[in-house]
């Protein structure tokens, strides 16, 4: 066990998976060399050569279209979007191609090809690096939508990935890169070393996809995140004294539905939180399975804290950010009869 954070923990499982199989390949702009703008690849390159990872213009349609051509001739592509924001030039490669391709070959092909993104805000990026896309490929039938918390989960969760044989996006929130974000800006950052889940084994294992973690038993409330609300409803469980049931969801699509469920016939509460914005955003796909499969449990409607309908603001960073104050406020509002 090696205590890591999150860059460490996803440079891991990108090493430990090209040196088991070498159809691994690694590529994105600046990925080589350079090991990337979050240096989530630094030293793979000196480590695996070249011609296994490598740099790529500056290009999302290509690195995308490339991948699955790699994928369709045996090899297993990770391409990195650098920001998830520049994914959009990408998405008729990723949809009408790599998620059609067992549909359209009647399961001759498979197309495993693994997208790494760093996604959502906390980190003044503005519109153009802040964004949080995952309700649009959460859409598309074909597609796997996987998002971690920690160090461990996304050791474990981004080799599981690289290992299926369907096409994944692996959306990574960098404002927890470095350290878990409780939500309250003002206060010192914390690093991962100080968190349990920093501890990664060193080589092969892997998280399954589809198996949400129920990461705090309670029994007043569900709330239902991912990513780096994750932390958030942890902090404000613990400052609160609300006994909320928090559930990582990890994997969007496939979707743990039987934990979810369990877990709301319990409490008959529901809150979803996540930092997308709320028209369209996954928070409405989980409050309608909620809504069909518990309405009987259902002791107050279901509450979606989330980002705005608006691009991600960078002067109002935190009025967008869905924090522990709004979070707080929804808690208090389906526990209020």
């Amino acid at each position: 066990m090696t205590v890591m954070n999150m860059i460490q923990a996803i440079n891991s499982a990108l090493d430990v998976c090209m040196t088991r199989d070498e159809a691994v390949v690694v590529l994105g702009e600046d990925v080589g060399y350079f090991g990337g703008v979050f240096r989530a690849t630094a030293g793979l390159q000196k480590k695996h050569g070249k011609t296994r990872v490598f740099d790529t213009p500056i290009n999302e349609c290509g690195i995308i279209g490339v991948a699955v051509g790699m994928a369709t001739y045996g090899l297993r592509p990770v391409p990195e979007i650098q920001f998830a924001d520049y994914i959009y030039p990408g998405m008729d490669q990723l949809i009408s191609e790599a998620a059609r391709l067992r549909y359209r070959s009647a399961g001759e092909w498979t197309c495993p090809i693994t997208v790494r993104s760093p996604f959502g805000g906390g980190i003044f990026g503005g519109q153009t690096h802040s964004q949080s896309p995952e309700g649009i490929f959460t859409h598309v039938a074909g597609l796997k939508t996987v998002i971690p918390s920690n160090p461990y989960d996304a050791k474990g969760l981004l080799i599981a990935a690289i290992e299926d044989p369907d096409p994944v996006l692996f959306f990574e929130p960098k404002r927890i890169y470095n350290g878990p974000f409780d939500g309250h800006y003002d206060r010192p950052v914390q690093p991962w070393s100080k968190h349990g889940s920093s501890e990664v084994p060193d080589g092969h294992y892997t998280v399954p996809l589809g198996k949400a973690a129920v990461v705090r038993a309670g029994e007043a409330v569900t709330v239902l995140c991912y990513g780096t609300m994750v932390h958030v409803a942890l902090g404000v469980a613990a400052e609160t004294g609300i006994d909320a049931e928090i559930i990582d969801l990890r994997t969007l699509v496939p979707l743990d539905i039987e934990t979810i469920t369990a877990s709301v016939e319990k409490t008959g509460r529901c809150v979803i939180v996540h930092e997308a914005t709320r028209t369209g955003g996954f928070g409405a796909e989980l409050s309608a399975q909620v809504q069909e499969r518990c309405f009987h449990h259902l002791e107050a409607p279901i509450e979606r804290v989330t980002g705005w309908d608006t691009p991600y603001p960078h002067s109002l960073e935190w009025a967008y950010f869905p924090g522990p104050v709004r979070l707080t406020q929804a808690l208090h509002r389906v526990l209020k009869d």
